[in-house]
């Protein structure tokens, strides 16, 4: 445990120190959490948050919806990304698509799909899979079309044939760029669920912070963006540390 907090020790004293000068700033500059909360009043409103039930309401909600949205994208993502690769036909019937949606604003895109889909969870499951699925899409098709062409000419010289190249020398080396591809989804597919709750939600996070913005809740409304930021840096960081495991070979 000490050794691991030395190792982060330049990561806690950057967060110590931002809260500390926000902490300050809020109480001392701004001097009202009408315009802007204090890390303190920030936990305060978490805890009443959580001791009234109503946090945990909201969490449910959006982590339900990130997690069907993202785990569909994923797994599309890298279906597409594989066709994209592996055939000249399925990259020029696929490209304008994905090119074209990626550089489209999903904000413009939610309330469609709220008016499509209703208000219910599919609604926003769909924002978050149409985010996070063009960056695993991209990611997984550059990993496999950025395999080194000496490795597999190296493996087939011994008789490997396409499944074996495939498994042993495309794959393994996409890896890392399809893990990529999966930790840059994570922080699309948190805007997805807020911006298709901010449209229309009867709970989450997005909603809480919508609703806390109307009534000038700074507190609630920090309390909530604090749950996403916390989430995001632990999904990333569990990717990462499951990547070094999975591909020791990249260390």
């Amino acid at each position: 445990m000490i050794a691991f907090l030395h190792e982060r020790r330049w990561s806690w004293g950057s967060v110590i120190f931002g809260l500390a000068l926000w902490e300050f700033i809020s109480r001392v500059i701004v001097g009202s959490k009408l315009f802007l909360a204090a890390p303190t009043q920030v936990f305060e409103a978490l805890i009443e948050l959580s001791s009234s039930g109503e946090l945990g309401k909201h969490i449910w909600t959006s982590t339900l919806e990130f997690l069907l949205g993202y785990g569909a994208a994923c797994v599309l993502g890298v279906a597409l990304g594989f066709v994209m690769a592996s055939s000249k036909a399925g990259k020029q019937s696929l490209q304008p698509w994905v090119s074209g949606l990626y550089a489209t604003p999903t904000v413009a895109l939610a309330p469609l799909f709220i008016l499509w889909f209703g208000i219910g969870i599919l609604s926003k499951v769909v924002v978050v899979a149409v985010l996070v699925i063009f960056p695993v899409t991209i990611n997984t098709e550059t990993g496999l079309r950025t395999t080194p062409t000496q490795l597999i000419e190296t493996v087939r010289s011994f008789g490997a044939n396409s499944r074996q190249i495939f498994f042993k020398v495309s794959l393994p080396s996409a890896l890392p760029f399809i893990f990529a591809g999966f930790r840059l989804g994570i922080g699309r597919g948190l805007i997805g669920v807020v911006v298709a709750e901010l449209f229309g939600a009867r709970s989450g996070l997005g909603q809480l912070i919508s609703q806390s913005a109307e009534t000038f809740n700074m507190p609630n409304l920090f309390a909530g963006v604090t749950v996403l930021a916390a989430a995001g840096i632990a999904m990333t960081g569990g990717f990462t540390w499951l990547e070094q495991k999975l591909l020791p070979w990249r260390d």
